[in-house]
């Protein structure tokens, strides 16, 4: 029997640390809900991404990684440059990706690596001299006369296959060196890709490509999932009787918004080609980032035809390999951009928000509602004092309490507030909890102020009556909806103090519960607290 139960324990061993050593990757639980997992455990990003140019030297990339520490990052997205990894065709210099990837290990940091290869921010420019210069070999895209931009063609077969090698060189150099330490968790395939400064290609691949039928594989996706399909791309579509074939006036008609659904299929099948070679040498979860479209723009006055919020059909068709689709966001409401990436089993991830003061109460809203695997500031190395401290202590309450989180993540709510938004209605187990900005309350310091300061909150349900509570600036109220005739007291309240593996526990007083009417963080405080609740008549 004693030998039985060393061999069962001797099996466990290995299976575990054969799961331990699987690849970071995305995987979807019973309840619906995402989690990126890191060495067979769940993971959230706290994360910021560097600017363009921050890894292009490795000494200079040394200065970085002290500050984000302080900021509490776990996770830093940082950009590879095909011109400066392949400055000859096939020769490849790994200096750059090496220097950051034990950097970043030396200071107990994550990376997502962004590729920035056949295009970055629609250009592409960061393309090496080599496909620059021979524009014969990897033609550029051409408006309706004529005139190229420095956009390589989607539809150059060359610059797929210079792309495609390239990418496979970098992902083989990865498993080799970190597929182990599993330093770098996830890629980011391309960046921003977008059709400037037409809706569409006007080379002769494209026309070419334009007059053919529709692809089949388009086509069988548009019949099999008619009920999820987007309004913009269902009304295209049933416009022109829903036909099953046909070139692509044909099948959608002629305008702009065909010429983009065009678009958006060609650079969705290019870029699932680079991530398809990519994950067959390491399969690493992989996404593609957009610049979002502003209201009232005709397609290729912005960058047209990446993964667009009304296109989210067309790239998950044409890019299968792709493990989710996110967006940039550096204007209009955060929240409704987020929503409407919220939808067709498309895992949430922010790579890239504008760095602001904003961001640290921003953070718990996308983490908490939308359960995202990450939030990402841009330019994080830049932060001002103010927009650092901020982040950083928003980033050390989300770690304390990142178990927490993604122990309950069908259990857990997030807030943002400002003046223009003061306070939200959350529904949570048999309870409806009412979160407000603290300045809703008339004495509080900066309550008559013209601008309120940033608040905002994860609610986490652990028990039916208990509640863990992290953030700032915020004061929360408590009913209970299922049975009308109870009312509601706070049986205690406690400050949640993480030590290590452990949590210590101040009991907080009547003063600072307003006598058991509501819990409370001040104005430009960050807490956790644990609130336990019971009812009476």
């Amino acid at each position: 029997m004693l030998k039985i139960k060393l061999l069962l324990s001797v099996l466990v061993g290995i299976c575990l640390t054969a799961f331990a050593q699987r690849a970071p990757e995305i995987v979807k639980a019973k309840n619906g809900e995402f989690q990126l997992i890191v060495k067979g455990k769940p993971f959230l990003m706290l994360g910021g991404e560097l600017g363009n140019s921050a890894t292009a030297d490795a000494g200079q990339m040394k200065s970085i990684w002290p500050k984000l520490q302080q900021m509490h990052l776990n996770t830093v997205l940082a950009p590879v440059y095909w011109e400066l990894m392949e400055p000859q065709e096939g020769k490849f210099d790994f200096t750059l990706v090496d220097a950051m990837i034990s950097q970043a290990r030396e200071s107990n940091l994550h990376l997502v690596l962004l590729w920035f290869g056949t295009w970055k921010n629609s250009m592409s420019c960061y393309a090496p001299e080599w496909i620059k210069k021979d524009y014969k070999r990897f033609p550029r895209t051409l408006d309706r006369q004529g005139k190229p931009s420095e956009i390589v063609s989607a539809f150059s077969e060359n610059a797929l296959n210079a792309d495609i090698k390239a990418f496979k060189a970098l992902m083989e150099h990865v498993k080799k060196n970190d597929a182990e330490q599993q330093t770098v968790v996830m890629i980011q395939v391309e960046n921003e890709i977008g059709q400037l400064p037409e809706a569409r290609d006007y080379s002769s691949g494209a026309n070419q490509a334009f007059q053919r039928e529709v692809p089949r594989q388009l086509i069988d996706y548009l019949k099999n999932n008619k009920a999820i399909l987007l309004p913009h791309i269902k009304d295209l579509w049933a416009k022109n009787g829903y036909k099953a074939s046909g070139n692509w006036e044909t099948v959608f008609g002629k305008s702009l918004a065909t010429d983009e659904l065009f678009t958006a299929w060609n650079y969705a099948v290019y870029a699932d080609k680079v991530a398809e070679a990519g994950k067959s040498v390491y399969n690493l979860p992989m996404y593609v980032n957009c610049a979002l479209n502003r209201p009232n723009v005709d397609p290729g006055k912005y960058p047209s035809g990446g993964p667009l919020p009304h296109l989210l059909n067309i790239w998950q068709a044409g890019a299968p390999h792709l493990d989710m689709l996110s967006p940039d966001v550096y204007h209009g409401d955060f929240r409704n951009w987020l929503s409407q990436y919220d939808k067709l089993n498309n895992p949430v991830f922010l790579p890239e928000i504008k760095m602001e003061p904003e961001n640290a109460a921003q953070v718990f809203y996308v983490l908490g509602h939308h359960k995202a695997l990450g939030y990402c500031p841009f330019a994080i190395e830049t932060a001002n004092e103010t927009e650092a401290v901020a982040i950083g202590k928003s980033y050390q309450v989300l770690s304390e309490m990142s178990d927490i989180l993604l122990n309950n993540r069908t259990k857990t709510e997030g807030v943002y507030l400002d003046k223009s938004h003061p306070s939200d209605t959350l529904k949570m187990g048999d309870y409806q909890v009412v979160v407000s900005h603290v300045c809703t309350l008339p004495w509080t310091d900066g309550a008559k102020a013209e601008k309120w300061t940033p608040a905002g909150c994860v609610v986490v349900q652990t028990a039916a009556s208990e509640f863990w509570i992290g953030g700032t600036s915020v004061t929360c109220t408590f009913k209970n909806t299922k049975d009308k005739a109870l009312a509601t007291g706070i049986l205690s309240a406690d400050v949640a103090l993480k030590n290590d593996s452990d949590w210590k526990f101040i009991r907080l007083n009547g003063d600072q519960t307003h006598q058991g009417r509501h819990m409370r963080m001040g104005s430009g405080e960050w807490q956790i607290q644990r609130i336990r609740l019971y009812d009476y008549k």
